[in-house]
């Protein structure tokens, strides 16, 4: 059904008569009240022409020279573009009730019988074009609806700023059935642009665009330019809605073709679209703010430089988790005593401001016990207690420490829980055989492990982000870890190839720290 008859004007009516004074005196009245009408002879004309064109309402001889009115209806009744077309049938030999009945079984929407009164006819044409009306609009707006929560849960379901422009460009290119260009701006100032069903600029020009956009929407809120140029859609004049959440905050912008926004439906539509854009848009940035926040803040606990030795050179690498704008609770540091290197690495369970809590009392605690001279072992079970004492529901903790001594060419390991040292030397790389309970339960530990620290020896120290993944056994990441290792003299390329092959895209935080025994 065309808009102009589904929204109450004239129709396109299609009459279909081999007689041609019945055909007349139809197409007469039909005529006089508005309507547009189309006429056919035989049953062939009809479905020639409803082939090619679009009609509101057919009106249909029973009796036709090539086919029966009631195959035709069933026809038409059975062909998707066709069928919801009302079909207003005509006898001029109706005798019996069960013909009646028999054209209203088959699909007619009413059955007439010649010679009909002009009253009579244009009424039964007005209730079923009133009904198919109401029935053609229903079936539009749900399809409108339908389309449009398709598209604002795209909106919602959008993961970075990109993702988020392409389904708002898409989702209005749907909605409203006419290309569409989205604008919005990520936290590093930069324009993203996205296009559905058009080319946009691949280059645009930012300052324009902002300029353009702060000129017509200077608040907080949401409006609707229409019939003028936007600099970033190829097709004009167009429609644009413009929302801004927050007062320093760039709005976005949805641009479509001035010609698809002709009705208050469909600029509702054009704002919705952009209302859920633009809150899309505020999640985004306030996770990106967390984000960077939560990541400095886990940088400000750590180490800001490694000590510089130089027969123990380390370097050390921290990646937060690619999903999680939380503090998580990895650790590791590097402590100088007098005649040895305490260095630790560990992990406090959770990702919270309650974790990055305990990690920074841990490490503190640690560097405290470490300058009074306690062994690794020792250090494990204060802080042991130090947990169970102040934070006994939230301060599961693994640790592992090493305590080099340089003069001795040894290292003594004590571990809690953690993933155990990885040794790497000309013989290969081998996961040292320490453990020993997490921190925080109060289990018995086991005194730490010396270990030899030859020349040219490598260690690994990592926490289980590198070689955890879901739904795999962590015995396998730590095989597929040692696989990789090697003892390059390049610690640093080493770090950043472990992390290029092992870390992307992983849940959870990620720290490591290389040392090396030079001679």
């Amino acid at each position: 059904m065309n808009p102009t008859a589904m929204s109450g004007g004239p129709a396109r009516v299609l009459v279909v008569d081999d007689l041609e004074a019945s055909r007349f005196i139809a197409c007469t009245w039909l005529r006089r009240n508005g309507h547009t009408v189309v006429e056919a002879t035989t049953a062939a004309e009809a479905l020639v022409a409803l082939e090619g064109d679009s009609f509101d309402l057919i009106l249909l001889d029973v009796h036709l020279p090539d086919m029966s009115g009631y195959d035709v209806t069933e026809r038409i009744k059975a062909d998707p573009r066709t069928s919801s077309i009302p079909v207003v049938m005509l006898s001029a030999t109706y005798i019996e009730p069960e013909d009646k009945v028999t054209g209203l079984t088959r699909g007619a929407d009413a059955y007439l019988t010649e010679p009909v009164d002009p009253g009579e006819l244009l009424a039964n044409v007005e209730a079923a074009l009133r009904y198919h009306r109401a029935r053609a609009l229903a079936e539009h707006l749900a399809a409108r609806l339908t389309r449009l929560t398709t598209a604002t849960f795209a909106i919602n379901a959008a993961t970075t700023f990109d993702a988020l422009a392409e389904a708002a460009a898409i989702g209005a290119a749907d909605v409203l059935g006419a290309a569409a260009t989205a604008v919005l701006t990520a936290p590093s100032d930069s324009l993203r642009v996205a296009a559905a069903g058009v080319t946009a600029p691949s280059r645009p020009d930012t300052a324009e665009i902002e300029e353009w956009m702060s000129a017509r929407l200077r608040g907080v809120g949401v409006t609707v330019v229409e019939d003028g140029p936007a600099p970033w859609h190829p097709v004009q004049p167009a429609a644009v809605v413009l929302v801004r959440t927050r007062p320093r905050r760039p709005p976005i912008g949805i641009a479509v073709a001035w010609t698809a926004v002709t009705s208050d439906e469909d600029r509702n539509l054009l704002r919705q679209l952009g209302q859920a854009t633009a809150l899309a848009a505020e999640g985004l940035h306030t996770f990106a703010e967390e984000h960077s926040l939560a990541l400095t803040l886990q940088r400000s606990l750590l180490p800001r430089t490694l000590p510089r030795h130089p027969a123990l050179p380390m370097t050390a690498r921290y990646v937060p988790a690619s999903s999680n704008a939380e503090i998580g609770g990895d650790f590791y540091d590097v402590i100088e005593l007098d005649d040895h290197v305490l260095i630790a690495i560990g992990d406090v369970c959770g990702h919270s401001i309650e974790a990055a809590t305990i990690m920074a009392e841990v490490r503190h605690t640690l560097r405290a016990y470490a300058v009074e001279g306690h062994r690794p072992a020792e250090i494990l079970r204060r802080v042991d207690a130090l947990l169970q004492r102040f934070h006994p529901t939230g301060g599961l903790t693994t640790m592992c420490l090493l305590r080099v001594d340089l003069a001795a060419g040894t290292m003594e390991v004590a571990n809690a829980g953690h993933v155990p040292p990885l040794v790497v030397d000309g013989q290969g790389a081998r996961y040292a055989r320490v453990h020993g309970p997490l921190l925080g339960i109060g289990l018995n530990r086991p005194e730490a492990t010396e270990l030899p620290l030859p020349p040219d020896t490598t260690v690994l120290l990592i926490t289980d982000g590198l070689v955890e993944r879901p739904g795999v056994d962590l015995d396998e990441g730590m095989e597929k870890l040692r696989a990789t290792v090697s003892n390059t003299a390049d610690m640093d390329d080493l770090a950043d190839r472990l992390l290029a092959e092992l870390g992307q895209g992983k849940q959870d935080d990620i720290a490591l720290l290389l040392l090396r025994r030079l001679a």
